[in-house]
């Protein structure tokens, strides 16, 4: 079919707006987005390549526009003007006119409303239908064609906020990396079968500042929750055809406003207060975000925001910019080479710092913010941008650091500063405890926070983030539970997810009252926790694996908005309850035991002043472990010995020259471990025995020669001095 003839774009066929009389005058073109003043509304929006921007106003419902006004001014590339008579809580949209001419990379559409970029709030819901497109579904020349249906009626609206909000005494907390424990959760799924959340409040962030859910994360120790995509988002029509809906909230359309969803009210500053809460007992928030592609898809996909205010600066385009490149495998990719755009996602990360008292993000597919026309770029725009900004780059910052781009796999690249998921400690880990041979050499690195790949540039091992399950996966329970996926409720007949999980159901697959596998599942469970907690680095914990929550061995819940996802906490049973228990009191010792929280890498060379290693690797036997030992591939126990003396004693402080022995044993049998001599006056006490998990905050009795180390478990010992001996 040859190329038909460029189209520009016709008038909006919506011209029939009601027009009452509003004073416009030309305003700013800064601050971008929608501001109140005090005195009234100032209006911008960039757009390189738009003729023409219009404002329209919506009554209080979102049904009907009120008014439509042209925006008078164009300086720089952005369309602004200011209403004296607007005021906080209108509602509004844009339609912006210019070229149709998808064969060079523009979609202008006058008669598609459009979302943005900068609205601090977003009002409805996206009612999927055929006039939310560019062109004509079903055209004989498909985007190439031009569709005149008002897409009006199909959108949410824009909403005008004041942004005052009295925060009192609350600040940014700043937790050092070092005590840093993450726990990743979801605002909706973790307090929707919560019993001490209203019924009206659950699954918002209302209800995640309840008391007692706020309590249950402070008791449990960790020091930062980080939040499953919070940005407003789109539900895909493919999930809305099989009456499934986005859970996780990949499918970002708005960076600086809250997902409708997840407000219990009808304003933004519910989240502010659940900040203040979390803030007010010690706890972070970051955010994950999504700042690599949006929900508009590729030049199939809706015309909702982006696409239509100016689709070739704000997407990275294929050399046929009809078309887009798609290293998200989502349909396209964020142009973060084009000024304007990175100055949108550097404005939306200040915004939540600053207005809404964030303490972090993670960035999801975090390589392709990094990545420039010609490849990834450690000193790219976006990471030097973070990196001088002086707002951003006192916060925490955590790469997702992979995609499924052209070197989309980049972990331990990053520049310092950052932190970054690091998913060889999760795959080590799990091959250990699932008994895969040959895998103590790389145990012994991830247990060390990977120098491998951080060791470098004055990082420090806080900067690989240790997880063993996270929500792309299976949960804990789920990991110990079942040897296959099972995602058949997401309607693609259990093609979707990774295969790749290495897991072990231990002899049934799936739940089972059998006591001795139960048994063996949760002393798993606590050898993976245990094993998390014990290692250097950030440890990051999947919300609900402290009770064992289950998603029945799906792996890939993105679309279960419902009992597969939500957590069960009516489901917590004794065992469950022994875990939580457990939980906390690995991260006790974790916080209490500077040697666990060095913020130097381990080296294993002999200090020749005072006679010590840093680490040393024992064997059952007690001795070093030799190189045969490592690449013995029926090898699965030794042991960890981090002699505090080893520290350099200028930074020395109360309590880190403690002497401690990790030892692990992936065999199913008793191995006999022979604890290493130390010094009179001194013995080894346990404090963690996977096998008891029901000792108590005070030590075991102490231990001078040999433990019997059951199969499958984790133990902690401690150098104490006689005198303290608990008898």
């Amino acid at each position: 079919m040859d190329t038909p003839t460029e189209i520009v774009s016709p008038p909006a066929k919506t011209d029939s707006v009601p027009r009452r009389s509003w004073r416009v005058q030309e305003g700013m073109p800064y601050p971008l987005g929608a501001t109140w003043d005090g005195l009234g509304v100032n209006f911008a929006l960039f757009s390189a390549h738009a003729t023409k921007v219009e404002l329209c106003l919506f009554d209080r419902y979102g049904k009907s526009e009120v008014a439509r006004i042209e925006l008078p001014e164009y300086t720089d590339e952005v369309w602004h003007g200011y209403l004296p008579d607007a005021r906080p809580g209108m509602l509004y949209g844009y339609r912006v006119h210019g070229p149709y001419e998808p064969a060079a990379g523009h979609r202008f559409n006058p008669n598609k409303l459009l979302l943005d970029p900068y609205a601090k709030q977003i009002l409805g819901k996206l009612t999927w239908d055929p006039a939310l497109f560019g062109y004509t579904i079903g055209a004989e020349d498909g985007d190439l064609s031009f569709d005149a249906r008002d897409s009006a009626p199909c959108m949410p609206k824009c909403r005008v906020i004041d942004p005052a909000f009295t925060w009192g005494h609350d600040r940014r907390l700043q937790i050092p990396w070092e005590r840093t424990i993450v726990y990743e959760m979801h605002v909706r799924g973790y307090t929707m079968r919560h019993p001490a959340v209203p019924q009206g409040l659950r699954g918002t962030c209302a209800g995640l500042m309840q008391k007692e859910v706020v309590d249950h994360i402070r008791d449990l120790g960790v020091t930062a929750v980080e939040l499953l995509p919070l940005h407003a988002y789109v539900d895909d029509s493919y999930l809305v055809d099989r009456g499934l809906r986005n859970y996780w909230g990949y499918n970002t359309i708005g960076f600086f406003a809250p997902q409708p969803r997840y407000l219990a009210g009808t304003v933004v500053n519910e989240f502010k207060e659940m900040v203040a809460h979390f803030h007010d007992a010690g706890i972070e928030v970051i955010l994950d975000v999504v700042y690599n592609h949006t929900a508009e898809g590729n030049e199939l996909g809706p015309t909702l925001s982006f696409k239509g205010i100016d689709n070739a600066s704000y997407y990275r385009l294929a050399p046929d910019p009809r078309y887009y490149i798609n290293d998200t495998g989502t349909g396209n990719t964020v142009n973060l080479s084009h000024q304007r755009v990175l100055q949108m996602v550097a404005d939306s990360l200040r915004y939540w710092v600053q207005e809404m008292h964030v303490d972090g993000f993670r960035f999801d597919l975090a390589t392709i913010l990094a990545r420039e026309p010609y490849g990834f770029d450690e000193g790219g725009g976006f990471l030097d941008s973070c990196r001088q900004d002086p707002i951003l780059s006192q916060v925490k910052l955590i790469a997702e650091p992979w995609d499924c781009g052209p070197g989309g796999y980049q972990v331990g690249r990053f520049s310092p500063g950052w932190a970054e998921w690091n998913d060889r400690f999760r795959d080590t880990v799990r091959a250990f405890w699932r008994g895969d041979p040959g895998t103590l050499g790389d145990m012994a690195t991830r247990l060390s926070a990977s120098p491998d790949l951080f060791d470098k540039r004055g990082r420090k091992p806080w900067a690989s983030v240790n997880f063993i399950a996270a929500h792309d996966g299976f949960t804990l329970n789920d990991l110990v539970s079942f040897d296959e996926k099972h995602n058949e409720a997401n309607g693609e007949e259990n093609r979707d997810g990774h295969a790749h999980n290495l897991s072990h159901n231990h002899g049934v697959e799936g739940p089972t009252d059998d006591p001795q596998i139960r048994a063996l599942r949760f002393r798993q469970m606590r050898n993976l926790l245990a094993t998390l907690l014990f290692s250097r680095g950030t440890p990051m914990i999947l919300a609900g694996d402290e009770f064992a929550r289950t998603q029945r061995g799906n792996n890939n819940a993105y679309a279960q908005d419902n009992d597969i996802s939500w957590v069960q906490w009516e489901a917590v049973d004794e065992d469950a309850r022994g875990l939580t228990a457990f939980t906390r009191r690995l991260i006790a010792i974790r916080q209490s035991q500077p040697m666990f929280r060095r913020g130097r890498f381990l080296t294993g060379a002999y200090n020749e002043e005072i006679g010590v290693k840093d680490v040393t690797w024992l064997d059952p036997a007690g001795t070093e472990m030799t190189q045969e030992q490592w690449t013995d591939g029926n090898a699965r126990c030794f042991g960890m010995l981090l002699d505090g003396r080893a520290q350099p004693t200028g930074i020395r402080r109360k309590g880190s020259d403690r002497t401690l022995l990790l030892v692990l044993n992936a065999h199913d049998d008793v191995v006999r471990f022979r604890l290493p001599e130390v010094p009179g006056g001194t013995h080894w006490e346990c404090l963690v025995d996977t096998n008891r998990p029901d000792i108590d905050d005070r030590p075991s009795h102490a231990f001078e020669s040999e433990y019997e180390v059951t199969g499958r478990s984790v133990l902690l010992f401690e150098v104490v001095p006689e005198r303290a001996t608990v008898r």
